[in-house]
């Protein structure tokens, strides 16, 4: 399987919600009533918190 290319990884970025800290984030999960199925990770591109889609 080949590389994501910068644009490919671009977009997976900007189409998620960001969120400033990996609380807030969590916080969200929780709300959404995922909190056991998502996680949340720092992502490289935005520097923001995004949640885990698996």
């Amino acid at each position: 399987m080949k590389k994501p290319t910068a644009e490919e990884r671009k977009h997976r970025c900007t189409r998620k919600r960001r969120y400033r800290t990996q609380g807030d984030a969590l916080d969200a999960a929780v709300l959404a009533g995922v909190a056991g199925k998502r996680g949340a990770y720092l992502c490289p591109l935005c520097r923001q918190w995004h949640l885990t889609s698996a």
